[in-house]
């Protein structure tokens, strides 16, 4: 060890993961299977910290007690956790872990993205930590399955992709599970939209509209889906359906549904179109499926236009009239032979409004844009805004600064949310309220 140098985290990197692989070691060597598989963290701390001491009087390291207490509870997360990301995971700030190769690790908060100073001590530990994960749901990832997603205990998604894949060692990214869900009063403080596009859209919940919420990656999409969701009458049989179980919805009675990959064969795997289609015959008043991504978007429209108001998805997009194309898109995967125009006259049957979610430059989510579908005209389906936000510049502190606006169009459905007896002023159809920096 030459001259016996402090051994700090942070620096003397290989130092460090040397002497954590010995006392790891040194723990795994004095413990049988069966008494680690009983084991937890906290009855086993002291024995470890016994074999750090030792360690420490061995080696004549001069380390602190807050070096050594550092070193004991790093050991104790790669027997027990997920190794460094242990101390990401327990930070509630951070909604997104993103490793990318074992030296480099980001994380997210409030919107932004943040290198860390977070390191695994090779790829074989990164893939260590990977198989962790995914042996504990049942799945493999290897040379045959290089991909998979799977999901943490506290719900928290996961992918994680391999080498050949991944050209720069394994990757995976944590989307966090929120354990505080996000109440309308939080969503108004912090602006992500006004008093009168809620009572606009709870309103549309209430008159069982089918609304599509469409979006860029992170931009709220699921957090907006579980706001309108509680809108839904208590009394109502709701049935969701997901690829990741991410939705939290308050009512009693719901049925949630997951998908399942295939298995080692290959065979066995349940998608979102077997769910959905086996969900018609389980007498749901609504379904609520996560996302809409792949041929399950013709079954979601046929499902929207034979009964079953009130449904609601969400769509990856840049606009809301670009939800559209989308949707087309996935409609023509599951059937080639159904024309343009019929694909474009079931999409204007079946939904009726679209609110759209933005992710801005400086982190914050925020809904963009609402409209109503209106028909079809020249075989293009046609929507007429009725809210949107407009951006107007960014303050010295870096915040996205503008206003939301009405755009002056009374809807076409506000007869329907009348026969539900909801009564809607009309002057929320053409407010306008300036968002401030906060």
């Amino acid at each position: 060890m030459g001259s016996r140098s402090v051994v700090r985290p942070g620096s003397g990197a290989d130092r460090w993961f040397e002497l954590k692989s010995q006392v790891h070691q040194k723990l795994v060597n004095s413990l049988t299977p069966e008494q680690l598989k009983d084991l937890n963290k906290d009855s086993v701390r002291g024995q470890v910290g016994t074999v750090v001491e030792k360690l420490i009087i061995d080696e004549s390291l001069p380390m602190t007690m807050g070096e050594r207490e550092k070193l004991t509870e790093e050991i104790l997360d790669e027997v027990f956790g997920l190794g460094p990301l242990e101390i990401l995971l327990k930070d509630p700030s951070i909604s997104d872990i993103m490793v990318n190769g074992f030296d480099n690790v980001y994380v997210e908060r409030a919107g932004r993205l943040v290198e860390t100073n977070i390191r695994f001590k090779d790829h074989a530990h990164v893939r260590m930590i990977i198989e962790r994960i995914v042996s504990a749901i049942g799945r493999r990832i290897d040379d045959s399955s290089p991909i998979v997603d799977a999901r943490l205990a506290d719900g928290s998604r996961v992918c994680a992709v391999i080498p050949p894949l991944s050209l720069i060692g394994p990757v995976m990214s944590i989307r966090r599970y929120g354990k505080r869900v996000l109440t309308t009063e939080d969503l108004i403080k912090n602006q992500t939209f006004t008093t009168g596009m809620l009572d606009f859209m709870s309103g549309c919940v209430e008159a069982r509209l089918n609304i599509v919420i469409s979006g860029g990656s992170g931009s709220g999409k699921t957090t907006m889906l579980n706001t309108l969701s509680r809108f839904i009458p208590e009394e109502e049989r709701i049935v969701t359906i997901e690829d990741t179980a991410e939705l939290n919805l308050q009512q009693g009675h719901v049925v949630r549904l997951e998908t399942r990959p295939a298995n080692i064969e290959g065979a066995g795997a349940i998608t979102q179109r077997d769910l959905l289609i086996n969900t018609l015959r389980m007498r749901p008043d609504r379904i609520i499926v996560g996302e809409s991504r792949g041929p399950e978007a013709l079954d979601m429209l046929q499902a929207m236009n034979t009964g079953h108001d009130g449904s609601m998805t969400t769509v990856h997009a840049n606009t809301a009239r670009d939800a559209f194309s989308r949707l087309e898109t996935m409609v023509m995967m599951a059937s080639q032979h159904v024309p343009d125009k019929v694909i474009r006259q079931q999409l204007a049957s079946a939904i009726n409004i679209v609110v759209h979610c933005s992710r801005l430059a400086d982190g914050s989510r925020r809904v963009t844009g609402i409209a109503e579908v209106v028909g079809v005209e020249n075989d293009l389906v046609e929507m007429q805004d009725l809210f949107e936000f407009e951006r107007t510049g960014i303050s010295p502190r870096g915040k996205v600064v503008g206003f939301f606006r009405g755009s002056g169009n009374h809807p076409n459905c506000l007869e329907r949310l009348k026969s539900y007896g909801i009564h809607l002023p009309l002057s929320i159809f053409t407010e306008t309220h300036e968002v401030k920096e906060r």
